[in-house]
């Protein structure tokens, strides 16, 4: 019976990503490859290509990643190693809570909060950057990197709970041995405890990845929802709008009406699922092992 129960997980898994493939297979027939190497969203003529919202997924989530990772790893540095216990169980419950806010929330923050301030840190920018590339564009505040900014806050505690629960992971005789050596706390710290986790916070920080290439609300709301990318990446700018795949599925498919049109936004979704198995498994594997380390240094 237990057995039983412990298939239906991989057995609904499995029949979304069939239910999925076989309504996206028109799309496939149609345009094959081509569908994740072109960036042509033409409702009226039947065409379509993804690769913009691609493009935003992948630009946006790596600047949740560039700017989460620093804030993520010294807060679960300073929890799991400095903070005294009466400061980081409480500091530690409030670092989860962000976790349970809906997304739908950080979206009208977003909006009424954090775009004002971009807008007026982009004038800031653009006044003493002078013509580079990455900082062109009209001042809007809302664009990809507003996009990366609610997208760091979000997967912030995601990234501290995972990475300060591995550090808890190394061994207390790791940490004498190298206080008996004449090391200092900050050796101790970047030696043998973030060498013995590092799998460990790599874990962690995929895990956030994965949690940044699915959001949609939150990103839909600040993004801009244009359907467009550079040509090049000289022409590429932080501040210009544009298009992730969930924020594609949330904007379009209760207008879709063409049956080659619901089979592209299902096949984003396939493809979403899929970029998010991937990205699952490997940080799963990666906090295994320190897992697996731990056991091996016990014994």
């Amino acid at each position: 019976m237990t057995l039983a129960l412990a298939v239906v997980a991989p057995l609904i898994l499995l029949v979304l990503g069939y239910t999925l493939y076989a309504a996206a297979h028109p799309t496939m027939h149609a345009f094959g490859r081509h569908f994740l190497t072109t960036s042509v969203w033409d409702p009226v003529h039947d065409h379509y290509g993804v690769l913009f919202a691609i493009f935003g997924t992948v630009v946006s989530s790596l600047l949740a990643l560039l700017l989460a990772v620093p804030i993520s790893l010294g807060t679960a540095i300073f929890l799991a190693e400095l903070a005294p216990r009466w400061l980081s169980d409480p500091l530690s419950f409030l670092v989860e809570m962000l976790a349970a806010v809906p997304s739908i929330i950080y979206g009208l923050w977003g909006i009424f909060v954090l775009v004002p301030l971009l807008r007026l840190f982009e004038e800031w920018v653009q006044r003493f950057s002078g013509d580079l590339p990455l900082f062109s564009g009209p001042p809007m505040g809302i664009g990809l990197l507003a996009a990366g900014v609610i997208l760091a806050i979000m997967i912030l505690p995601y990234i501290t709970s995972v990475s300060r629960e591995v550090i808890k992971t190394v061994p207390m005789a790791q940490r004498e041995a190298a206080y008996a050596l004449g090391a200092t706390r900050w050796e101790v710290i970047r030696g043998p405890i973030l060498r013995y986790v590092r799998s460990g916070i790599l874990g962690a920080i995929i895990l956030g990845l994965g949690r940044a290439l699915g959001e949609t609300m939150a990103v839909t709301m600040v993004i801009g929802n244009v359907p467009t990318m550079p040509d090049s990446l000289k022409h590429f700018s932080l501040f210009s709008p544009g298009y992730t795949m969930p924020s594609l599925l949330a904007n379009d498919y209760s207008e879709a009406t063409g049956k080659l049109e619901v089979s592209s936004l299902v096949e984003v979704a396939l493809v979403l699922v899929i970029i998010t198995i991937i990205v699952n498994a490997i940080a799963r594997m990666l906090i295994w092992s320190v897992s697996k380390n731990d056991r091996q240094g016990a014994q």
